[in-house]
C-alpha cells in the first residue's frame, strides 16, 4: 500500500492514500534512506511503500518512493545536522518580508541557491505589503522585485491582511505542490488562512523589543488548496546553511553570476580577484547587485575545501 507523507511530528507521520485515507504510521528504527543522512529520513511530500497495519491503525513505512526532488538545509550555517524540508515539489516559495521583520538578502539569496542546486523551480514572495507606508518601503519594494525577476524568478507582493495580491498568488498556486517557507514571523500562517478559508492555523504577534517572529507551526504539514494544488507548510527558520556546495560550483547557483561567467578568461575562474573575470566586470558596471555578489561569496567562503584561498576584492 502507497501512501503521500501529509504530516510529520518529529518520529511520527500521517500518510494519505489514493482513496483519501489518512493513516498514521512510523518508521523503522533502522530506516535510512541511502545516501542521505539526515534528521528526518522520511518528509512531507515523500510517496511512501506502507505495511503492517495494524489493529491500532497505525502503519510502518518500509521504503520511500523514489523521489523526483526534495529541498535540504542545515540546521545553522556551522551545524553539521542536515533536514530535509519537502520532497517531490513543484515549486519552494520563499515567503519574506521587508518589515516586521525584515528577511536579509543572504537570507533569501541562499534559499534561492539551495533550490537551484536541488534542481527544485523557486518563486520569492513579499509578504506584509500594507506595512510598507512610506516611498522609500515602497522604492525598496519595487527594487526587489525588479531585481528577483531580472534574474528570472517569479515575484509576488502581496498582503494576507488586506487581501492586496493575493488574486495573482492564487492562480500561481493552481495544480501544484508549493512549499512555503521563510523566516519565523513573515506571516506564513495568516497567507496560509487567507487561501484556505476555515483552517485557521495558529498565529502569533512580532516581539516588539526584537522584531522576531515567534515559532507558531511546530511541524510540518501539506494542506489542500480549495481550487486545487497542495501547500506545505513549515516551521519557520533563522538561519539557512547550504549543504554539500562543491566550491567550484556555486556560481552555477546564481543564474546570473553563471550567464555572465561564461565569458570570464579562466575556466575556473572564482570571480574574487582573476584577471579577465566578466563576474568582477559586471559587478563594477552595477550590471550584477552587490546584494547577490555578497550572498555568493557568503557560500563561496563556507564550502570548506578551498575556503582560505578566497578574498573579498573589496
Amino acid at each position: 500500500m502507497k501512501g503521500t507523507v501529509i504530516r510529520n511530528t518529529g518520529a511520527h507521520y500521517v500518510a494519505r492514500t489514493s482513496d483519501g485515507i489518512e493513516i498514521k504510521c512510523l518508521a523503522k528504527g533502522n530506516f535510512r534512506i541511502k545516501g542521505i543522512r539526515t534528521t528526518n529520513p522520511v518528509a512531507v511530500g515523500d510517496i511512501v511503500e506502507l505495511t503492517d497495519l495494524g489493529p491500532d491503525g497505525v502503519a510502518y513505512i518500509s521504503s520511500v518512493v523514489g523521489r523526483r526532488n526534495y529541498i535540504i538545509r542545515r540546521a545553522s550555517n556551522l551545524s553539521k545536522a542536515t533536514h530535509i524540508i519537502a520532497a517531490n515539489i513543484d515549486c519552494a516559495l520563499l515567503v519574506a518580508s521587508l518589515a516586521h521583520p525584515t528577511t536579509s538578502f543572504t537570507f533569501i539569496d541562499r534559499f534561492l541557491a539551495t533550490a537551484e542546486a536541488y534542481n527544485v523551480p523557486a518563486a520569492l514572495l513579499i509578504n506584509k505589503t500594507d506595512l510598507l507606508d512610506n516611498d522609500d518601503d515602497r522604492e525598496l519594494l519595487e527594487a526587489v522585485k525588479y531585481l528577483y525577476r531580472s534574474i528570472g524568478y517569479d515575484v509576488f507582493a502581496v498582503s494576507a491582511h488586506s487581501g492586496e495580491g493575493l488574486e495573482a498568488l492564487v492562480d500561481f498556486l493552481k495544480g501544484k505542490v508549493t512549499l512555503f517557507s521563510g523566516n519565523s514571523g513573515v506571516g506564513k500562517s495568516t497567507l496560509i488562512n487567507s487561501l484556505i478559508p476555515g483552517l485557521n492555523l495558529k498565529t502569533a504577534e512580532i516581539s516588539q523589543a526584537h522584531d522576531t517572529g515567534m515559532h507558531t507551526t511546530t511541524f510540518s504539514e501539506m494542506y489542500t488548496l480549495p481550487q486545487g494544488g497542495e501547500i506545505i507548510d513549515t516551521p519557520g527558520v533563522r538561519g539557512f546553511g547550504v549543504v554539500e556546495f562543491a566550491s567550484d560550483e556555486v556560481d552555477h547557483f546564481f543564474p546570473e553570476i553563471f550567464r555572465i561567467s561564461q565569458q570570464c578568461r579562466f575556466g575556473n575562474c572564482t570571480h574574487t580577484h582573476e584577471p579577465g573575470c566578466a563576474v568582477l566586470e559586471a559587478l563594477n558596471d552595477s550590471l550584477i547587485a552587490q546584494s547577490r555578489y555578497s550572498s555568493y561569496l557568503s557560500i563561496l567562503e563556507e564550502t570548506g575545501d578551498n575556503a582560505d584561498k578566497y578574498r573579498k576584492p573589496y
